[in-house]
């Protein structure tokens, strides 16, 4: 008898899980800057809104001398009485990874973006380059309800060429935004 309450409970707890609300994941602001527009110039660094709860990534920008060493450094800040450090601030060999794909928070980037990107080879990077229509953002990690930026500084043969900076809110749970909600409109 017992061990039909411990499947009963499983079976339960499963289908919770599958029911309940996701999070959500919003992109609020896009900014990319060329600091070396002799090498790399920006076209357009932008959000698009679909809805009020739907935005896309778009970045255009052309690499004017190929580039063979990449290093990128990577940084995640939280939105807490200004933005503060949150979760990984690393420097890694961009090359390296397209072949290898060993860094892990790098991985989850590469997972979000492989499929509407033209950075989907190995080095040397030359010509245009963009993410085209990015809005699909599934973090594979818990992360707790707030605003939060992704700080992308892209360094070729050991100088800082450009940055693209992305600003998002995630939120745990859907359903405690709306209850909240209705709570503040009694």
């Amino acid at each position: 008898m017992n061990h039909k309450i411990v499947i009963f409970g499983g079976l339960l707890f499963a289908a919770f899980l599958a029911c309940s609300e996701a999070p959500f994941a919003k992109m609020t602001n896009a900014v990319c800057k060329s600091y070396n527009k002799s090498w790399v110039v920006i076209h357009y660094c932008r959000l698009k809104a679909f809805s009020r709860n739907k935005t896309s990534l778009n970045v255009n920008a052309t690499f004017i001398e190929p580039a063979y060493n990449i290093s990128l450094h990577m940084k995640m800040l939280k939105k807490a009485s200004g933005y503060k450090p949150f979760l990984f601030d690393y420097t890694f060999d961009a090359c390296e990874f397209m072949k290898r794909r060993h860094q892990p928070f790098a991985k989850i980037v590469w997972n979000l973006i492989k499929d509407v990107s033209t950075v989907n080879h190995t080095c040397p990077y030359v010509g245009l380059q963009m993410v085209s229509d990015f809005h699909r953002i599934d973090v594979p990690v818990g992360l707790p309800t707030g605003e939060y930026l992704l700080l992308l500084d892209w360094i070729f043969d050991g100088k800082p060429q450009f940055a693209t900076n992305v600003y998002f809110t995630f939120e745990e749970d859907l359903f405690t935004k709306k209850t909240n909600s209705r709570k503040e409109a009694k």
